[in-house]
């Protein structure tokens, strides 16, 4: 996921500042409201373009070093991990968690639960992403965007720049990551059947193993969703995006590609819950 380069922000997080998005019109999936055009089709559009700008920078990078040899794949299973907030969710709708509290703190759970499975691997294969659209957004929303999903997520100039199968599978050998890593959220706007919650996280993605030339990379994001009470559950309508907070790194030795896509099978994701 990629971030739009004009949202503002009047401060930090924490309780420093807060971001501030006036909720999109029921119909508009992505963008920023201030950019809204009398033409919905490019709004879509632009929204999707969002949503892949950063994959698509990394895949422009250049071919690099190859990687150290190793191998792996991501079809392991992910347990997830019970979450111990006051308002727990008790249910899924396949791998994703959903029946969330009606209060602020539920609104929180679902953007981040909804954030991770829109920015997991799982997005470049054609089932599962329509499995995860029609999750997670309200339902007029879902039926709008999915082709503009499909076109986007299809096209195979844009998967072969990332190393990726016309399925959206990494090359034999070979390990794609795609994983978005919470760190905390806040609710900029909430008022019962509506909400803004801004969520921020660093996102690991690329191609672990023999001859990849896209290896992981970390980035840091912060994603605030216009969310919806619908049929007794939060839904997305939209959302804006924009780079970091981007911490300070340390002189860390990057991992072996093995060691990589070891991690990226052994070790399962959280359902979160505030």
């Amino acid at each position: 996921m990629s971030l739009g380069d004009d949202h503002e922000s009047s401060g930090g997080y924490g309780g420093t500042g807060q971001t501030r998005t006036r909720l999109p019109d029921s119909g508009d999936a992505f963008g920023d409201p201030r950019r809204r055009s009398s033409s919905r089709s490019l709004v879509t559009v632009v929204g999707v373009v969002v949503l892949l700008i950063a994959a698509i920078a990394f895949a422009n990078r250049g071919d690099g070093d190859a990687e150290s040899s190793g191998s792996g794949s991501d079809k392991a299973e992910s347990s997830a991990t019970a979450p111990t907030g006051k308002q727990p969710v008790k249910s899924k709708t396949g791998d994703i968690a959903t029946g969330y509290a009606h209060t602020e703190q539920g609104a929180q759970s679902a953007a981040t639960n909804y954030g991770i499975a829109l920015g997991s691997a799982d997005m470049y294969n054609l089932e599962k992403r329509h499995a995860i659209v029609n999750t997670v957004y309200a339902p007029d929303v879902a039926a709008a965007q999915l082709p503009e999903f499909d076109q986007v997520y299809s096209k195979e100039s844009f998967l072969e720049k990332l190393g990726l199968t016309k399925d959206g599978a990494a090359p034999s050998g070979q390990t794609f990551v795609s994983r978005v890593v919470p760190v905390g959220t806040k609710v900029a706007s909430y008022n019962g059947g509506t909400a803004s919650v801004a969520l921020w996280y660093t996102s690991l993605f690329g191609l672990s193993g023999e001859g990849s030339k896209n290896p992981v990379t970390e980035s840091w994001y912060t994603t605030t969703y216009q969310l919806k009470w619908v049929d007794g559950d939060w839904k997305i309508t939209g959302f804006t995006q924009k780079d970091g907070p981007v911490p300070v790194g340390r002189d860390q030795r990057a991992s072996t590609a093995e060691d990589m896509s070891k991690a990226v099978e052994e070790y399962g994701g959280f359902t979160y819950a505030r």
